[in-house]
C-alpha cells in the first residue's frame, strides 16, 4: 500500500503517542516515537478504558493484554448521593451489551502499548524543542542536538505541548476550581469492598470515585474537592492524607472507611483548555491532550487519544508523502467535532457530580438520563467513522 513508505515521527511516549505508533505500524508505516523522559513510564493511578477505545485496542492486538493487567468493571456500578442514597446505575457496556470497561493502572497501559512495539521504534531522552517544515518534509529538533526528518509529525506531547505553538495560538488553562486527590489502596486491606464495580458518590462541591485496577488487587480512588488556590497541572504532588479524610469524614460510611486505609495520596490541579481553532499546520498535527485537554469527569482523556490514533491511521494509510497535509486536515475535521462535544460534556458532568444545583432531584434526573450520552460515547467506532469520512471524499 502507498502508506508503507510514509515516515511518521510521534512526539510523546504516553498513552496517546504509543497508541498512535501501534495504529500506524499496523498499517505499515515507518513510525518512531520520541519521548522526553529517560525511560517510558506513567506516574499516577488508574484510568478507565471504555468500550469505544477497547474495541480499537482489540483490533491492533492488545485488548487481551489490557484485560490481563486491568480489572473488569461491570454490572452493579452505581452513582450515589453523599449519604449513600442510590441515584442511578453507571453504564459500563455499549448498546450491544458488550461489557468492555476495565480499570487499568496507567503504568500498566503504557507498558502494554510499548511492549507491542519493536524496541527500536521508541526513543527515550528526546525532548522536542522545535519544528520546521517545507513542502516536501518536516523536521523536529531535540534538546540533545539530534534532528529527525519525516513526512508527518504527530504531537502527542500532552497538555503542556511544546509543539502546539507551531500549529495554533496556545489557549490559556481554565481552572475548574477543584483539585483531585488520587491514589491506590491494596484490596486485601479492604476485604469488604465490593469486587468488579465502579462507585461514585456526589455531594456539595465534591465527589468521590472508586474502581478496581490491576486484576482487582488494588482499589483506585479519586476525591474531588474545591480549591481556590492556584494549583499545578500535575498529579505527582504529594497530598495531605488527613486533609483528604476531613473532606469526606461525614459521607456514606464506605468512603471514610476506605480513606482510613490510605497511607499516601497525590493531588492534581484540574484544568482544561477551550477548544483550539485548529490542530493541524502542514505536516504537523496535534493528538490527545495536546489537541483537546479535558476534565476527567467522563473518564475520556485516554480513550479519546486512542480514538484519535486510530482515526489518524485510517487517513494516512493510503496517503503518499504529497497527500499528508490533506490527510491531516481530514483527520482534524473528523475528530475535532467529537472531542469538542466530549470536552464540553466533561465540564457539564463535573457540575453535576459536584451538585451545583438548587434542586438535587433535577441533578439526579440528569445523571439517570446521561445513559444516552454515555451510549453515544461508547457505541462510537472511530475506525468506521474515519473510513466513512474517507469514502465520502
Amino acid at each position: 500500500m502507498a502508506g508503507e513508505s510514509l515516515r511518521v515521527a510521534v512526539i510523546g511516549g504516553g498513552i496517546g503517542g504509543l497508541a498512535t505508533a501501534n495504529a500506524l505500524l499496523r498499517r505499515g508505516m515507518d513510525v518512531h516515537v520520541y519521548e522526553q523522559a529517560p525511560a517510558l513510564g506513567e506516574i499516577g493511578a488508574g484510568v478507565l478504558i471504555t468500550p469505544n477505545s477497547l474495541r480499537l485496542l482489540d483490533r491492533f492486538g492488545v485488548g487481551e493484554a489490557v484485560a490481563r493487567v486491568g480489572a473488569r468493571v461491570g454490572e452493579g456500578s452505581r452513582y450515589y448521593r453523599s449519604d449513600g442514597e442510590t441515584v442511578a446505575p453507571i453504564l459500563t457496556a455499549d448498546s450491544n451489551g458488550w461489557n468492555g470497561m476495565f480499570g487499568v493502572h496507567r503504568a500498566d497501559l503504557v507498558g502494554v502499548l510499548a511492549d507491542a512495539l519493536p524496541a527500536d521504534r521508541v526513543h527515550p531522552g528526546h525532548r522536542a524543542t522545535g519544528v520546521s517544515q517545507d513542502e516536501r518534509s518536516v523536521a523536529v529538533a531535540f534538546e540533545n542536538g539530534e534532528e529527525v526528518r519525516a513526512d508527518a509529525v504527530v504531537a502527542a506531547d500532552g497538555i503542556h505541548s511544546v509543539l502546539q505553538r507551531y500549529v495554533a495560538e496556545p489557549s490559556a488553562p481554565v481552572d475548574s476550581g477543584s483539585v483531585a486527590y488520587r491514589g491506590l489502596v491494596p484490596a486485601e486491606r479492604v476485604p469488604w469492598w465490593p469486587k468488579g464495580i465502579s462507585q461514585l458518590w456526589m455531594g456539595e462541591q465534591r465527589h468521590f470515585l472508586v474502581y478496581p485496577v490491576r486484576g482487582g488487587t488494588l482499589i483506585n480512588y479519586v476525591g474531588f474537592v474545591p480549591s481556590h488556590e492556584k494549583t499545578v497541572e500535575s498529579w505527582t504532588a504529594e497530598g495531605d492524607v488527613e486533609a483528604l479524610r476531613k473532606e469526606f469524614a461525614t459521607w456514606d460510611s464506605p468512603v471514610p472507611r476506605l480513606l482510613a486505609e490510605v497511607e499516601r495520596t497525590n493531588w492534581w490541579g484540574l484544568y482544561d483548555r477551550d477548544p483550539l481553532t485548529t490542530w493541524t499546520r502542514g505536516r504537523l498535527s496535534l493528538l490527545g491532550d495536546a489537541a483537546h485537554p479535558m476534565l476527567p469527569h467522563l473518564g475520556q482523556g485516554a480513550n479519546q487519544s486512542i480514538e484519535d490514533a486510530v482515526a489518524l491511521s485510517v487517513f494516512l494509510a493510503d496517503a503518499t508523502a504529497d497527500d499528508v497535509p490533506d490527510a491531516l486536515r481530514r483527520y482534524e475535521d473528523l475528530r475535532r467535532r467529537r472531542t469538542t462535544e466530549v470536552q464540553v460534556g466533561a465540564r457539564a458532568n463535573g457540575r453535576r457530580y459536584d451538585s451545583h444545583y438548587d434542586n438535587l432531584s433535577e441533578r439526579d434526573a440528569e445523571i439517570a438520563g446521561s445513559v444516552r450520552f454515555r451510549s453515544w460515547l461508547y457505541d462510537y467506532d472511530a475506525e468506521s467513522a474515519a473510513r466513512g469520512a474517507l469514502a465520502a471524499g
